[in-house]
């Protein structure tokens, strides 16, 4: 969590505004246009205008005005030492469903913070209750266009919403929403839904009062809770049957229907789970609205199955035989929710490929408990010990939502080379923007 408020300058940029006007590292950043900066949101509005003036004080302690005059939109290129340009906001609730708080003790501190900041819902897409809003922040939003803001739901009662926040403004803040529609603001929602709390005929209420921003309020997704086995003294959660998921997605597909014929979109969608838990058909890319759930995992195997087609197509009818290429052999690790769709892919990659095969793992998830089945939450001490018996072949390859973003660490602080070490095995890594098929294809042709 950072703590620095000063936007003190740590580099410019050679070649940037900032350097023309002879800025340098050390010198404070005070105002814009007259407007004391709060943060970079501040910031990122101010200096979209042609003509501003940076009230400046250097590292000297000299005050001084600068004026600018640039094109539009154009950066100054300032790096702060604080690029925020102010603290994370943390979550005042203490949801039944927090994962959080299902975390075992012992992990690194930044993974207990809770963010519940509007801004991280701008800037990075995080998900927000609106229970640290206030009427300024609020008034901000609206002001600078700041979309499409993020919004945990969970449910439309607002007693309800108290009760499963455990915060008794929980309910009181939905007002918010209400507003941001009324201004237009552009609008994804997130249900949690925990059996016997917000679903049935308390998630009906919810999606019918949803339906009432739309469409402003783009997309609503609903995830089964997760359910951790650290859960010792938090409220007792039941998972959810296949039963369950079956209604889930019923309803999901009525409301679907209602909204795509008054408004040509789909509005609300089933996450990955449910339909793999009700052993139903993935709906069509078509009806995922261009995507707009992904990192909740809404679409995602219809993502990844549709990227990987387009790429193994065009490759296939292109591709010359080569059967006296060197056998290889990769070892996939995934969680059990992706399990049948690398198993599919890893098929037609070994049926187009001469002497590859790949020997798909799910990998069961010990730490955080069974229940517990997508990928991102794998620990390096699960691979280690599920895949230390195993004949691995030349490669093993793990997807980059196991790791720390930006770096080679998993969850549990171990390392890929600790893993790499471990098991005596070259790991390679599946990028999002390159995806399983290119990354197979990459390994094959390295040997």
């Amino acid at each position: 969590m950072k703590k620095n408020q000063r936007h003190i300058v740590s580099a410019v940029e050679p070649g940037s505004i900032a350097e023309e006007i002879g800025l340098e590292k050390g010198d404070e950043l005070l105002k814009i246009n007259n407007v004391e900066i709060k943060d970079i949101l501040d910031y990122m509005f101010l200096v979209q205008d042609e003509e501003i003036v940076l009230n400046v004080r250097t590292r000297q302690g000299e005050i001084c005005d600068v004026e600018i005059e640039k094109d539009a939109d154009e950066d100054l290129g300032i790096v702060f030492e604080n690029d925020f340009m102010d603290e994370y906001r943390s979550c005042r609730n203490k949801c039944i469903f927090c994962f959080i708080d299902q975390l075992p003790p012992g992990m690194r501190d930044t993974l207990y913070f809770k963010d519940d900041d509007d801004r991280l819902s701008f800037l990075q897409g995080n998900y927000v209750t609106l229970t640290n809003m206030d009427d300024d922040e609020l008034d901000r939003i609206i002001r600078y266009r700041l979309e499409p803001i993020n919004i945990s739901f969970q449910t439309m009662n607002p007693e309800l919403r108290c009760k499963m926040l455990n915060n008794r403004f929980a309910g009181e803040a939905l007002k918010k929403a209400k507003k941001l529609y009324e201004a237009g603001i552009i609008m994804n929602g997130q249900i949690v839904l925990c059996k016997g709390f917000n679903d049935g005929e308390e998630l009906e209420y919810s999606l019918s009062e949803l339906y009432k921003y739309l469409p402003v309020l783009e997309s609503v997704s609903i995830v089964p809770v997760g359910l951790s086995k650290h859960r010792e003294g938090l409220t007792k959660l039941e998972p959810f049957t296949k039963e369950d998921a079956k209604a889930l997605i019923g309803t999901v597909k009525k409301w679907q229907d209602k909204a795509y014929e008054e408004f040509g979109i789909h509005f609300v969608h089933a996450s990955d789970e449910w339909y793999l838990l009700a052993e139903e058909e993935m709906p069509d890319a078509e009806t995922y609205d261009g995507y707009l759930q992904l990192a909740n995992g809404v679409g995602m195997i219809t993502s990844e199955r549709e990227d990987f087609y387009l790429a193994y197509n065009d490759f296939r009818e292109t591709y010359k035989s080569n059967p006296k290429h060197k056998k290889v052999k990769i070892t996939c690790a995934t969680g059990k929710l992706a399990y049948s769709l690398l198993c599919e892919l890893a098929k037609r990659m070994e049926e187009v490929l001469d002497n590859l095969e790949i020997d798909v793992v799910a990998i069961t998830n010990d730490f955080f408990g069974e229940m517990i089945t997508v990928t991102g939450l794998i620990t390096a001490t699960d691979l280690m010990a599920q895949l230390k018996d195993k004949e691995l072949g030349d490669s093993l390859l793990i997807h980059e939502c196991m790791l720390r973003s930006g770096e080679e660490v998993f969850l549990d602080d171990y390392t890929l080379k600790d893993v790499s070490s471990t098991l005596q095995v070259n790991i390679d890594i599946v990028k999002s923007n390159v995806g399983f098929f290119d990354t197979v294809l990459d390994i094959y042709d390295r040997y």
